[in-house]
Protein backbone atom coordinates (compact mmCIF):
# COMPACT_ATOMS: atom_id res chain seq x y z
CA UNK A 1 0.00 0.00 0.00
CA UNK A 2 1.51 3.52 -1.01
CA UNK A 3 -0.58 5.57 1.87
CA UNK A 4 -0.15 9.44 0.37
CA UNK A 5 -0.97 11.13 3.15
CA UNK A 6 1.63 13.61 2.53
CA UNK A 7 -1.25 16.15 1.79
CA UNK A 8 -2.14 16.20 4.97
CA UNK A 9 1.41 17.19 6.25
CA UNK A 10 0.80 20.78 5.01
CA UNK A 11 -1.84 21.54 7.13
CA UNK A 12 -1.33 19.32 10.40
CA UNK A 13 2.16 21.64 10.54
CA UNK A 14 0.22 25.09 10.02
CA UNK A 15 -1.85 24.04 12.65
CA UNK A 16 0.37 22.69 15.05
CA UNK A 17 2.82 25.70 14.79
CA UNK A 18 -0.43 28.19 15.53
CA UNK A 19 -1.05 26.07 18.30
CA UNK A 20 1.95 25.67 19.89
CA UNK A 21 2.79 29.75 19.35
CA UNK A 22 -0.79 30.29 21.39
CA UNK A 23 -0.36 27.94 23.87
CA UNK A 24 3.23 29.17 24.23
CA UNK A 25 1.98 33.00 24.74
CA UNK A 26 -0.75 32.20 27.00
CA UNK A 27 1.78 29.78 29.29
CA UNK A 28 4.38 32.11 29.14
CA UNK A 29 1.80 34.77 30.78
CA UNK A 30 0.68 32.02 33.30
CA UNK A 31 4.34 32.10 34.60
CA UNK A 32 4.90 35.45 34.64
CA UNK A 33 1.51 36.88 36.30
CA UNK A 34 0.46 32.84 38.17
CA UNK A 35 -3.20 33.58 35.77
CA UNK A 36 -4.19 33.63 32.49
CA UNK A 37 -7.72 35.43 33.21
CA UNK A 38 -6.59 38.75 32.03
CA UNK A 39 -4.47 37.36 28.91
CA UNK A 40 -7.79 37.67 26.80
CA UNK A 41 -8.46 41.66 27.33
CA UNK A 42 -5.78 44.39 26.29
CA UNK A 43 -2.91 45.20 26.11
CA UNK A 44 -2.10 41.16 25.55
CA UNK A 45 -5.09 40.24 23.81
CA UNK A 46 -4.01 42.78 20.70
CA UNK A 47 -1.05 41.64 20.87
CA UNK A 48 -1.51 37.55 20.95
CA UNK A 49 -3.44 38.44 17.77
CA UNK A 50 -0.37 40.31 16.00
CA UNK A 51 1.63 37.12 17.06
CA UNK A 52 -0.80 35.29 14.96
CA UNK A 53 -0.69 37.69 11.87
CA UNK A 54 2.95 37.85 12.11
CA UNK A 55 3.28 34.12 11.71
CA UNK A 56 0.52 33.67 9.35
CA UNK A 57 2.06 36.39 7.02
CA UNK A 58 4.95 34.35 7.36
CA UNK A 59 3.69 31.25 5.94
CA UNK A 60 1.64 33.09 3.04
CA UNK A 61 5.20 34.72 1.88
CA UNK A 62 8.21 32.14 2.59
CA UNK A 63 5.65 28.86 2.07
CA UNK A 64 8.45 27.37 4.81
CA UNK A 65 6.57 24.02 4.98
CA UNK A 66 7.19 23.08 1.63
CA UNK A 67 10.34 20.98 0.83
CA UNK A 68 11.06 18.17 -1.55
CA UNK A 69 11.89 14.45 0.82
CA UNK A 70 15.52 14.94 0.39
CA UNK A 71 15.93 18.09 2.63
CA UNK A 72 13.19 16.32 5.08
CA UNK A 73 16.21 16.69 7.59
CA UNK A 74 16.33 17.62 11.17
CA UNK A 75 18.82 20.62 10.65
CA UNK A 76 16.94 21.64 7.58
CA UNK A 77 13.97 21.90 9.44
CA UNK A 78 15.26 23.54 12.61
CA UNK A 79 17.10 26.18 10.18
CA UNK A 80 13.88 27.06 8.70
CA UNK A 81 12.05 27.63 11.90
CA UNK A 82 14.93 29.66 13.14
CA UNK A 83 14.62 31.82 10.26
CA UNK A 84 10.76 32.37 10.81
CA UNK A 85 11.47 33.30 14.87
CA UNK A 86 13.77 35.78 14.29
CA UNK A 87 11.82 37.68 11.90
CA UNK A 88 8.85 37.24 14.14
CA UNK A 89 10.86 38.44 16.74
CA UNK A 90 12.15 41.45 14.84
CA UNK A 91 8.56 42.51 13.62
CA UNK A 92 7.63 42.16 16.99
CA UNK A 93 10.43 44.42 18.31
CA UNK A 94 9.50 47.08 15.69
CA UNK A 95 5.85 47.06 17.09
CA UNK A 96 6.94 47.14 20.54
CA UNK A 97 8.92 50.42 19.68
CA UNK A 98 6.59 52.08 17.36
CA UNK A 99 3.37 52.09 19.90
CA UNK A 100 5.99 52.73 22.79
CA UNK A 101 4.36 49.24 24.57
CA UNK A 102 7.20 49.30 27.34
CA UNK A 103 4.35 47.70 29.35
CA UNK A 104 4.52 44.43 27.69
CA UNK A 105 6.56 42.15 29.90
CA UNK A 106 9.70 41.32 28.18
CA UNK A 107 10.17 38.35 30.37
CA UNK A 108 6.59 37.12 28.88
CA UNK A 109 8.16 37.89 25.55
CA UNK A 110 11.40 35.97 26.04
CA UNK A 111 9.36 32.69 27.89
CA UNK A 112 6.69 32.86 25.02
CA UNK A 113 9.76 32.43 22.31
CA UNK A 114 11.56 29.83 24.58
CA UNK A 115 8.51 27.62 25.00
CA UNK A 116 7.25 28.31 21.61
CA UNK A 117 10.29 27.00 20.30
CA UNK A 118 10.91 24.39 22.42
CA UNK A 119 7.17 23.01 20.96
CA UNK A 120 8.05 23.66 17.78
CA UNK A 121 11.82 21.80 17.69
CA UNK A 122 9.70 18.98 19.49
CA UNK A 123 6.93 18.64 17.00
CA UNK A 124 9.34 18.70 13.50
CA UNK A 125 11.89 15.72 15.28
CA UNK A 126 8.70 13.89 16.27
CA UNK A 127 7.41 14.27 12.95
CA UNK A 128 11.20 13.41 11.65
CA UNK A 129 11.56 9.84 13.58
CA UNK A 130 7.96 8.95 12.63
CA UNK A 131 7.94 9.98 9.07
CA UNK A 132 11.27 8.10 8.28
CA UNK A 133 10.18 4.88 10.52
CA UNK A 134 6.38 4.77 8.67
CA UNK A 135 8.44 5.41 5.22
CA UNK A 136 10.93 2.81 5.88
CA UNK A 137 7.63 0.20 6.61
CA UNK A 138 7.29 0.72 3.33
CA UNK A 139 3.96 2.99 3.68
CA UNK A 140 3.92 6.38 1.67
CA UNK A 141 6.31 5.83 -0.49
CA UNK A 142 7.10 6.91 -4.32
CA UNK A 143 7.94 4.91 -7.04
CA UNK A 144 10.72 5.90 -9.54
CA UNK A 145 12.23 4.29 -12.15
CA UNK A 146 15.32 5.28 -14.63
CA UNK A 147 16.15 5.78 -17.74
CA UNK A 148 19.29 5.00 -19.43
CA UNK A 149 21.45 2.30 -17.76
CA UNK A 150 24.97 3.30 -16.43
CA UNK A 151 27.56 4.54 -13.14
CA UNK A 152 25.41 7.65 -13.09
CA UNK A 153 22.39 5.64 -12.97
CA UNK A 154 23.23 3.30 -10.74
CA UNK A 155 24.26 5.59 -8.23
CA UNK A 156 21.27 7.38 -7.36
CA UNK A 157 19.51 3.61 -6.81
CA UNK A 158 22.05 3.02 -4.36
CA UNK A 159 21.44 6.61 -2.86
CA UNK A 160 17.80 5.73 -2.42
CA UNK A 161 18.61 2.06 -1.17
CA UNK A 162 20.78 3.26 1.52
CA UNK A 163 18.40 5.90 2.69
CA UNK A 164 15.15 3.96 2.58
CA UNK A 165 13.85 6.87 5.40
CA UNK A 166 13.31 8.95 2.10
CA UNK A 167 10.33 6.59 0.94
CA UNK A 168 11.58 6.23 -2.71
CA UNK A 169 10.78 2.77 -3.99
CA UNK A 170 13.03 1.41 -7.49
CA UNK A 171 11.03 0.08 -10.29
CA UNK A 172 13.82 -1.11 -12.81
CA UNK A 173 16.02 0.70 -16.18
CA UNK A 174 14.52 1.45 -18.88
CA UNK A 175 17.05 1.50 -21.89
CA UNK A 176 17.57 0.36 -25.66
CA UNK A 177 18.77 -3.30 -24.69
CA UNK A 178 23.30 -4.10 -24.81
CA UNK A 179 25.57 -6.53 -23.98
CA UNK A 180 26.22 -4.20 -20.84
CA UNK A 181 22.94 -4.00 -19.51
CA UNK A 182 21.48 -7.77 -20.84
CA UNK A 183 19.55 -9.04 -17.92
CA UNK A 184 18.75 -5.71 -15.80
CA UNK A 185 16.63 -3.88 -17.70
CA UNK A 186 12.68 -3.65 -16.82
CA UNK A 187 12.21 -3.04 -20.66
CA UNK A 188 13.24 -0.68 -23.82
CA UNK A 189 11.95 3.23 -24.30
CA UNK A 190 8.85 1.78 -26.45
CA UNK A 191 7.95 -0.33 -22.83
CA UNK A 192 7.96 2.90 -20.96
CA UNK A 193 4.90 4.44 -21.57
CA UNK A 194 2.61 2.00 -20.51
CA UNK A 195 4.77 0.57 -17.78
CA UNK A 196 4.30 4.05 -16.00
CA UNK A 197 1.00 3.88 -16.29
CA UNK A 198 0.69 0.47 -15.37
CA UNK A 199 2.34 0.88 -12.08
CA UNK A 200 1.66 4.40 -10.86
CA UNK A 201 5.14 6.01 -11.40
CA UNK A 202 5.06 9.09 -9.47
CA UNK A 203 9.14 10.25 -11.37
CA UNK A 204 11.30 8.70 -13.84
CA UNK A 205 15.12 9.99 -13.67
CA UNK A 206 16.47 10.52 -16.97
CA UNK A 207 20.50 9.87 -17.06
CA UNK A 208 21.72 12.37 -19.80
CA UNK A 209 24.66 10.70 -20.63
CA UNK A 210 22.58 7.45 -22.30
CA UNK A 211 19.19 9.33 -23.32
CA UNK A 212 19.21 11.87 -26.41
CA UNK A 213 17.13 14.79 -26.30
CA UNK A 214 14.62 13.08 -28.97
CA UNK A 215 13.45 10.87 -26.11
CA UNK A 216 13.57 13.02 -23.30
CA UNK A 217 11.54 16.24 -24.88
CA UNK A 218 8.58 12.78 -25.18
CA UNK A 219 9.12 11.72 -21.86
CA UNK A 220 8.28 15.81 -20.97
CA UNK A 221 5.42 15.72 -22.94
CA UNK A 222 3.78 12.38 -21.97
CA UNK A 223 4.57 13.69 -17.85
CA UNK A 224 1.94 16.33 -18.33
CA UNK A 225 -0.71 13.99 -19.41
CA UNK A 226 -0.15 10.94 -17.14
CA UNK A 227 1.16 13.02 -14.27
CA UNK A 228 4.59 11.62 -13.03
CA UNK A 229 7.73 14.10 -12.61
CA UNK A 230 10.49 14.04 -14.63
CA UNK A 231 13.73 14.28 -13.14
CA UNK A 232 17.50 15.14 -15.48
CA UNK A 233 20.60 13.50 -13.93
CA UNK A 234 23.57 15.20 -15.47
CA UNK A 235 27.23 13.70 -14.10
CA UNK A 236 28.85 17.28 -12.66
CA UNK A 237 30.24 15.95 -10.17
CA UNK A 238 34.32 16.20 -10.93
CA UNK A 239 33.35 19.95 -12.48
CA UNK A 240 31.78 20.94 -9.30
CA UNK A 241 34.37 19.51 -6.91
CA UNK A 242 36.43 22.42 -8.60
CA UNK A 243 34.25 25.08 -7.54
CA UNK A 244 31.91 25.45 -10.68
CA UNK A 245 29.05 27.10 -10.38
CA UNK A 246 25.66 28.07 -12.67
CA UNK A 247 24.98 31.22 -14.62
CA UNK A 248 21.98 32.34 -16.00
CA UNK A 249 21.82 34.34 -19.48
CA UNK A 250 18.36 35.51 -19.24
CA UNK A 251 16.72 31.92 -19.34
CA UNK A 252 19.49 29.81 -20.50
CA UNK A 253 21.61 28.63 -17.78
CA UNK A 254 25.24 27.86 -18.41
CA UNK A 255 28.09 25.80 -16.41
CA UNK A 256 31.15 27.88 -15.67
CA UNK A 257 33.75 25.51 -14.85
CA UNK A 258 36.33 27.82 -14.25
CA UNK A 259 37.34 27.26 -10.50
CA UNK A 260 36.14 30.56 -8.36
CA UNK A 261 37.82 29.08 -5.48
CA UNK A 262 41.56 29.46 -7.04
CA UNK A 263 40.45 32.39 -8.41
CA UNK A 264 38.99 34.42 -5.45
CA UNK A 265 40.53 37.77 -5.59
CA UNK A 266 40.08 38.37 -1.71
CA UNK A 267 41.28 34.93 -0.69
CA UNK A 268 44.81 35.67 -3.09
CA UNK A 269 45.26 39.11 -1.88
CA UNK A 270 45.01 37.82 1.91
CA UNK A 271 47.05 34.91 1.17
CA UNK A 272 49.84 37.18 -0.78
CA UNK A 273 50.05 39.91 1.76
CA UNK A 274 50.08 37.12 4.72
CA UNK A 275 52.89 35.24 2.47
CA UNK A 276 54.92 38.87 2.65
CA UNK A 277 54.04 39.79 5.62
CA UNK A 278 55.13 36.23 7.33
CA UNK A 279 58.41 35.45 5.45
CA UNK A 280 60.15 39.05 5.49
CA UNK A 281 59.37 38.48 9.54
CA UNK A 282 60.72 34.99 9.11
CA UNK A 283 64.19 36.38 7.23
CA UNK A 284 64.54 38.89 9.49
CA UNK A 285 64.36 37.61 12.65
CA UNK A 286 65.97 33.96 11.67
CA UNK A 287 69.20 35.45 10.28
CA UNK A 288 70.91 34.82 13.10
CA UNK A 289 69.70 31.49 13.14
CA UNK A 290 69.93 30.66 9.69
CA UNK A 291 73.65 32.10 10.05
CA UNK A 292 74.63 29.31 12.25
CA UNK A 293 72.99 26.57 10.11
CA UNK A 294 74.83 27.70 7.15
CA UNK A 295 78.33 27.79 9.35
CA UNK A 296 77.26 23.96 10.32
CA UNK A 297 76.47 23.31 7.09
CA UNK A 298 80.01 24.76 5.25
CA UNK A 299 81.87 22.95 8.49
CA UNK A 300 80.03 19.29 8.43
CA UNK A 301 80.76 18.70 4.36
CA UNK A 302 82.63 20.46 1.33
CA UNK A 303 80.81 21.86 -1.10
CA UNK A 304 78.16 25.39 -1.34
CA UNK A 305 75.85 26.18 1.68
CA UNK A 306 72.37 26.91 -0.63
CA UNK A 307 71.08 23.60 -2.96
CA UNK A 308 69.30 25.89 -6.05
CA UNK A 309 67.01 23.20 -8.26
CA UNK A 310 64.26 23.99 -10.94
CA UNK A 311 60.90 23.01 -9.52
CA UNK A 312 57.50 23.87 -11.66
CA UNK A 313 55.32 26.40 -9.94
CA UNK A 314 52.03 27.83 -10.43
CA UNK A 315 50.67 27.32 -14.07
CA UNK A 316 53.35 25.21 -15.18
CA UNK A 317 56.20 28.19 -14.83
CA UNK A 318 59.78 27.07 -13.92
CA UNK A 319 62.03 28.58 -11.26
CA UNK A 320 64.65 27.89 -8.64
CA UNK A 321 64.08 26.77 -5.07
CA UNK A 322 66.95 26.99 -2.50
CA UNK A 323 67.42 25.18 0.28
CA UNK A 324 70.14 24.39 3.09
CA UNK A 325 72.47 21.48 0.98
CA UNK A 326 71.46 18.11 3.16
CA UNK A 327 73.42 16.28 0.58
CA UNK A 328 76.94 15.66 -0.39
CA UNK A 329 77.72 17.54 -4.26
CA UNK A 330 77.01 15.42 -7.20
CA UNK A 331 75.06 12.98 -5.79
CA UNK A 332 72.81 13.44 -8.69
CA UNK A 333 75.90 13.22 -11.14
CA UNK A 334 73.79 10.41 -12.97
CA UNK A 335 70.62 12.23 -13.18
CA UNK A 336 67.65 12.84 -11.27
CA UNK A 337 67.19 10.48 -8.34
CA UNK A 338 64.64 10.65 -5.43
CA UNK A 339 65.82 10.65 -1.74
CA UNK A 340 65.48 7.14 -0.19
CA UNK A 341 64.18 8.72 2.77
CA UNK A 342 66.72 9.51 5.96
CA UNK A 343 68.97 6.65 5.72
CA UNK A 344 69.65 7.77 1.76
CA UNK A 345 73.80 7.48 2.19
CA UNK A 346 74.08 10.55 0.01
CA UNK A 347 72.59 12.64 2.75
CA UNK A 348 74.94 13.82 4.90
CA UNK A 349 74.49 13.56 9.09
CA UNK A 350 74.03 16.96 9.68
CA UNK A 351 71.46 16.72 6.34
CA UNK A 352 69.65 14.24 8.12
CA UNK A 353 69.02 16.39 11.12
CA UNK A 354 67.84 19.66 8.70
CA UNK A 355 65.16 16.99 6.97
CA UNK A 356 64.23 15.64 10.19
CA UNK A 357 63.61 19.30 11.55
CA UNK A 358 62.62 20.74 8.39
CA UNK A 359 65.85 23.60 8.43
CA UNK A 360 66.86 22.32 5.22
CA UNK A 361 63.59 24.16 3.74
CA UNK A 362 64.11 27.46 5.48
CA UNK A 363 65.52 29.27 2.79
CA UNK A 364 62.19 28.95 0.74
CA UNK A 365 61.57 32.14 2.54
CA UNK A 366 63.25 33.77 -0.26
CA UNK A 367 61.32 31.92 -2.68
CA UNK A 368 58.01 33.25 -0.87
CA UNK A 369 58.76 36.77 -0.39
CA UNK A 370 59.60 37.23 -4.23
CA UNK A 371 56.49 35.35 -5.02
CA UNK A 372 57.58 31.99 -6.57
CA UNK A 373 55.57 29.68 -3.49
CA UNK A 374 53.66 30.91 -0.82
CA UNK A 375 53.83 29.53 3.01
CA UNK A 376 51.43 27.00 3.02
CA UNK A 377 50.51 24.71 -0.39
CA UNK A 378 51.49 21.63 -2.32
CA UNK A 379 54.75 20.81 -2.80
CA UNK A 380 56.61 22.11 -6.16
CA UNK A 381 58.34 18.85 -8.28
CA UNK A 382 60.55 18.72 -10.97
CA UNK A 383 59.16 17.82 -14.47
CA UNK A 384 61.06 14.80 -14.76
CA UNK A 385 58.87 13.61 -12.03
CA UNK A 386 56.04 15.30 -12.65
CA UNK A 387 55.63 13.66 -16.03
CA UNK A 388 55.88 10.12 -14.39
CA UNK A 389 53.23 11.35 -11.69
CA UNK A 390 50.52 12.39 -14.21
CA UNK A 391 50.86 8.99 -15.71
CA UNK A 392 49.29 6.83 -13.06
CA UNK A 393 47.56 10.34 -11.22
CA UNK A 394 46.29 12.76 -13.90
CA UNK A 395 44.14 14.58 -10.96
CA UNK A 396 48.09 16.13 -9.85
CA UNK A 397 47.48 18.33 -12.59
CA UNK A 398 44.96 20.27 -10.51
CA UNK A 399 47.52 21.06 -7.91
CA UNK A 400 49.44 23.42 -10.71
CA UNK A 401 46.57 25.67 -10.60
CA UNK A 402 47.63 26.97 -6.61
CA UNK A 403 51.07 28.25 -5.93
CA UNK A 404 53.23 25.75 -4.59
CA UNK A 405 54.66 26.06 -0.61
CA UNK A 406 57.13 25.65 2.17
CA UNK A 407 54.83 23.12 4.01
CA UNK A 408 51.51 21.07 2.64
CA UNK A 409 49.08 18.83 3.96
CA UNK A 410 51.21 16.02 2.59
CA UNK A 411 54.40 17.39 4.34
CA UNK A 412 53.31 16.65 7.49
CA UNK A 413 50.66 13.56 7.41
CA UNK A 414 53.68 11.91 5.14
CA UNK A 415 56.95 13.64 4.32
CA UNK A 416 59.37 12.79 2.05
CA UNK A 417 59.10 10.78 -0.58
CA UNK A 418 61.40 8.59 -1.75
CA UNK A 419 59.77 6.61 -5.05
CA UNK A 420 56.88 7.57 -7.21
CA UNK A 421 54.28 5.51 -6.19
CA UNK A 422 55.46 7.62 -2.69
CA UNK A 423 54.85 10.83 -4.47
CA UNK A 424 51.47 9.62 -4.96
CA UNK A 425 50.66 8.74 -1.92
CA UNK A 426 51.47 11.80 -0.50
CA UNK A 427 49.34 13.79 -3.69
CA UNK A 428 46.77 11.96 -2.00
CA UNK A 429 46.87 13.89 1.08
CA UNK A 430 47.38 17.93 -1.32
CA UNK A 431 45.08 17.30 -3.33
CA UNK A 432 42.68 18.17 -0.64
CA UNK A 433 44.43 21.73 -0.11
CA UNK A 434 43.03 23.21 -3.17
CA UNK A 435 39.28 22.87 -2.16
CA UNK A 436 39.42 23.18 1.42
CA UNK A 437 42.12 26.65 0.94
CA UNK A 438 41.17 29.22 3.52
CA UNK A 439 43.55 31.36 5.67
CA UNK A 440 42.12 29.54 9.04
CA UNK A 441 42.83 26.54 7.21
CA UNK A 442 47.12 27.88 6.10
CA UNK A 443 47.22 28.57 10.17
CA UNK A 444 46.41 24.92 11.02
CA UNK A 445 48.55 23.58 8.86
CA UNK A 446 51.52 26.22 9.59
CA UNK A 447 51.20 24.97 13.61
CA UNK A 448 51.08 21.89 12.57
CA UNK A 449 54.49 22.11 10.83
CA UNK A 450 56.05 23.52 14.04
CA UNK A 451 54.89 20.72 15.83
CA UNK A 452 56.60 18.44 13.84
CA UNK A 453 60.19 20.63 13.23
CA UNK A 454 59.75 20.69 17.18
CA UNK A 455 59.31 17.17 17.51
CA UNK A 456 61.97 16.56 15.22
CA UNK A 457 59.29 13.72 12.96
CA UNK A 458 60.11 14.95 9.38
CA UNK A 459 60.95 12.13 7.41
Amino acid sequence: MRHRYSILFFPLHVIVDFLSLNMAFVGAYAIKFHSIEAVSYPPYASLLGLFNLVWLLEILVIKPYIYPRQLFKADHLIKKLLILMAIHIAVISVYWVAVKGYYYSREHLLITYALFTSLAVAFRIGSLVFLREYRARGYNNRRYVIVGYGKLAASIQSFYDTHPEMGFHFYGYFDQPSTENHGILKGNYDDLSGYIEKEGIDCVYCCMPYIDNGRLRVIVEDAEVVDYQVKLLVDFRGFLARGASVEYHDFLPVLNLSSQMLADFQVNTLKRSFDFIFSAAALGLGMPFFLIIAAITRITSSGPIFYAQERIGREGRPFKIYKFRSMYVDSEKSGPVLSGGLLDDRITPWGRFMRQTRLDEMPQFYNVLIGDMSVVGPRPERQYFIDQIVEIAPEYRSLLKVKPGITSIGQIKYGYAANIDEMVQRLRYDLLYPRRRSFLFDMWIIAQTLRVMAQGRGK
